[in-house]
């Protein structure tokens, strides 16, 4: 965390809702609810906006509102830390530009540097959009002015379509013929531990092959994987950590526009969240949806009411959520209380022990959810409160969601949410909601999608992204 000791008092909010498998649990959007309630009883507070640029010039801004100096400054600095942690993770940028008191400017400005607490947060940004990372703190009329995009996103259907789904411990093919899925297969496969690409090259080729040949012809192809891209670069992604820096720009970044040009077809791959979008898009006919895929780690996508994506980050697997200042640290950023292990894999393993699990070192965690997922669906009830845990955590996490997403329906995918697990989530989630509140229990829906489509739906709506150039169709 970004704070020494304990957590300031009005932040403290213990759920009325909990789990006693994580005790310690201190939801981000019940601190919130208090911070707004002194806010109100202080006359409303003062205005702040917050600007993240990224590619092109694009800015995205948010304003709020914070208590005076000298009221409650513990825990306005925490607040303001945890918020802007959120909106670059979920917004994106290289600079944030920041307009209000200056000392909480300066103090962003430490906190990400080279050298401060947001170091991992300055490396990765800087990286993603290929310039040095920096926090302007700028008075009112420098204050950027907010320039957004969109683009709508899949739903071509035409055709001989191949579509893939890249996760940490497999991933996933299909083969589509005018929007009906005719093959689809999980390919297991260990990314993370190669340091050579031509690893991830080969066996990514070869499930393509693999469902190429259960169709006459390949018209486009269209993937979905964990991590950062952006005009069908490589800009970061955990599948590649083991990749040494100097390879992974020479070999990884462009590693799909080489599989274009060997395809010789259009060749689309994008963030695996936005494709957890689009498939609750394509599948419920609704706009303003949010998907969360719950895999090796959290994936999350948006689809506004107009159908399109902003092209935001959407990184949700490193916003805090948890503001516990003991919550257990995520093990590559370092951050505490991030949705990396609260909506994954990893999640389900940080509560086994508690529940009463233990696994040999070698027993990976594909294989430890494996086994609990087994024992939820046997009834034990240790592993059915694991998925109840994570289903709180969700519930939580939904209203802090709604504060920068404009959603009403939110779809969950991925290995977490097979088998009873994902209707033991989802039946929690719906519970918060209900109990601590009701009013965005009445405006947002949590929805489950069927069990194939919980695994390899990715992978079919990923097929879709790619459209055919006019003149082309598809091929006879």
């Amino acid at each position: 965390m970004s704070f020494d000791g304990a957590l300031p008092a009005l932040l403290d909010a213990s759920p009325r809702v909990a789990s006693s498998l994580d005790p310690g649990f201190k939801p981000l959007s019940l601190a919130l609810l208090n911070y707004r309630r002194a806010l109100a009883e202080a006359g409303g507070g003062l205005p702040v906006r917050i600007g993240l640029e990224r590619e092109n010039g694009l800015i995205s801004v948010f304003e709020t509102r914070l208590l005076p100096a000298g009221r409650e400054d513990a825990a306005t600095s925490v607040w303001v830390e945890r918020l802007v942690k959120f909106l670059l993770w979920a917004r994106g940028g290289w600079k944030i530009h920041w307009q209000g008191p200056r000392a909480l400017g300066e103090h962003l400005r430490s906190l990400y540097s080279s050298q401060g607490r947001r170091a991992f947060d300055v490396k990765v940004m800087s990286r993603i959009y290929q310039k040095p990372f920096e926090v302007a703190v700028v008075e009112p009329l420098e204050f950027p002015e907010e320039r957004e995009a969109s683009s709508v996103l899949g739903g071509h259907w035409d055709g001989c379509r191949i579509g893939f789904d890249l996760g940490a411990s497999d991933f996933k093919v299909a083969a589509v013929i005018d929007g009906n899925p005719v093959f689809s297969e999980e390919i297991p496969w260990h990314p993370g531990e190669q340091a050579d690409p031509s690893y991830h090259y080969g066996r990514i080729q070869e499930g393509l092959k693999k469902a190429a040949s259960r169709l006459p012809r390949v018209d486009a192809i269209g993937g979905s994987s964990a991590g950062v891209y952006i005009d069908n670069q490589v800009r970061i992604a955990s599948l590649f950590r083991g990749v040494p820096e100097d390879v992974f720009e020479k070999k990884v970044r462009p590693m799909f526009l080489e599989m274009r040009r060997e395809w010789g077809v259009p060749f689309e791959v994008i963030n695996d969240g936005e494709v957890t979008a689009l498939v609750g898009t394509l599948t419920l006919g609704r706009t303003a949806m949010l998907g969360v895929a719950m895999g090796s780690s959290q994936a999350a996508g948006f689809v506004n009411r107009s159908g399109s994506i902003p092209g935001w980050l959407d990184e949700l697997a490193f916003v805090p959520i948890d503001i516990n200042p003991a919550a257990p640290p995520d093990e590559w950023s370092g951050d505490a209380g991030v949705g990396a292990l609260y909506f994954s894999q990893q999640a389900v393993a940080k509560l086994a022990p508690a529940a009463g699990f233990s696994f040999p070192a070698d027993v990976g965690l594909p294989d430890r959810l494996l086994e609990i997922q087994r024992q939820a669906e046997a009834g034990h009830p240790k592993a059915r409160a694991i998925f109840e845990t994570i289903g709180i955590y969700l519930g939580y996490a939904i209203p802090y969601y709604s504060l920068f997403y404009d959603f009403g329906d939110l779809l969950v995918l991925g290995r977490v949410l097979s088998a009873a697990g994902g209707d033991l989530i989802v039946a929690k989630a719906a519970e918060v909601l209900r109990t601590e509140f009701p009013d965005l229990a009445e405006r947002i829906a949590v929805h489950l999608l069927d069990e194939k489509s919980r695994r390899v739906g990715q992978a079919v709506a990923a097929a879709s992204l790619p459209q055919l150039a006019p003149q082309q169709g598809p091929k006879p």
